[in-house]
């Protein structure tokens, strides 16, 4: 996917990616919660319909381009793979840096929503004993009907609007630069995470590190630094909405959207098998830790908040997860 550059040149591309990527992810963070001051919309639909999916890009472009190779069953891996990430690491990471806060209706809603759909995931490949074209196509529906309704169900538990126009930190800019700001933020977002691996990747070559572990690391994690990088820019800034909705909906988008159209565009019979009993379980147990640890177990009526020792929990279990996948593949 990334040629070899040169080993300064893998240097360059290291630095300046892990600056622009920090700077543009200030700008996407600042410009989309803008956006929802000035719409009235609530923070957590522009978390998960914009960053969500936006910071998913990377993830969706490659899925698409292998299943025209032929090659579905990488993306059905993929998007699980990021699910894991999104969740265990980078919600892991954040809560480690800043305390986030998770709202009682993504325990009501968001959650289940994302138990119901790796179940369904699940099922779909096991009782057909693959993912066939019909598999993507009911994903593509399911995705296509959950989005609207969720959005539609947090819409209508805002009774008001969060923030006046005369409160937003950007009551005078103008909505030409507040859109200008979105996207020039989520293209750099994206291009600066892919120089960022590019580098990497090629420092790690000239090191002699094998391939697998470049896979298991430098890629895997790389494909996910715009929701690492828009996550910490997010809490940062106290978005914690922000945060949230960028992992539900970037996990509702790689685990249907992503998933379906990989299927649909090239149906798949030889999925690994760890996928089915490895990584699809643990996508679902991840999920259920994101329930444990955001839940507010004194007042249920209440926010739950997910601080350092939940997340310090979630990044040991991403450990042990990598640990395992990494002792299973070397041995296959």
């Amino acid at each position: 996917m990334y040629t070899d550059v040169s080993l300064w040149l893998a240097i360059i591309f290291v630095l300046a990616g892990l600056y622009t990527l920090a700077k543009s992810a200030d700008v996407f963070v600042e410009g989309s919660a803008a956006l929802a001051e000035r719409f009235c919309v609530p923070p957590f639909i522009i978390g998960m319909v914009i960053i969500g999916f936006g910071t998913s890009l990377p993830e969706a472009c490659v899925s698409a381009l292998s299943a025209f190779s032929g090659h579905s069953a990488l993306s059905f891996g993929n998007a699980f793979g990021s699910c894991i990430f999104n969740i265990l690491a980078i919600l892991g990471v954040v809560a480690f840096i800043v305390p986030i806060v998770i709202s009682k209706n993504v325990m009501r809603f968001g959650v289940p929503m994302l138990l119901a759909i790796t179940v369904l995931e699940f099922l779909l490949v096991k009782l057909g004993g693959g993912f066939s074209r019909i598999d993507g196509i009911i994903s593509l529906i399911a995705f296509g009907l959950l989005l609207p309704l969720y959005c539609i169900k947090e819409k209508a538990d805002q009774k008001s609007c969060p923030i006046t126009p005369e409160e937003s930190k950007m009551k005078n800019a103008s909505m030409v630069k507040l859109c200008s700001m979105t996207v020039a933020g989520l293209v750099l977002l994206v291009a600066s995470s892919h120089f960022l691996v590019w580098g990497c990747v090629d420092i790690a070559k000239s090191l002699h590190v094998s391939e697998l572990m470049i896979g298991l690391t430098v890629v895997a994690v790389g494909t996910s630094l715009p929701e690492l990088a828009s996550a910490i820019a997010a809490a940062r800034k106290k978005e914690h909405e922000l945060v949230v909705g960028n992992i539900i909906g970037s996990n509702l988008f790689n685990t249907l959207a992503v998933v379906g159209l990989a299927g649909t565009i090239s149906p798949f019979k030889d999925l690994s098998k760890f996928a089915l009993y490895r990584d699809l379980p643990v996508s679902f147990l991840s999920v259920i830790v994101l329930a444990i640890c955001g839940y507010n177990w004194c007042n249920r009526k209440e926010d739950g908040k997910i601080g350092i020792k939940g997340g310090i929990f979630m990044i040991l279990l991403f450990v042990m997860y990598v640990a395992v996948m990494f002792c299973q593949e070397i041995h296959t």
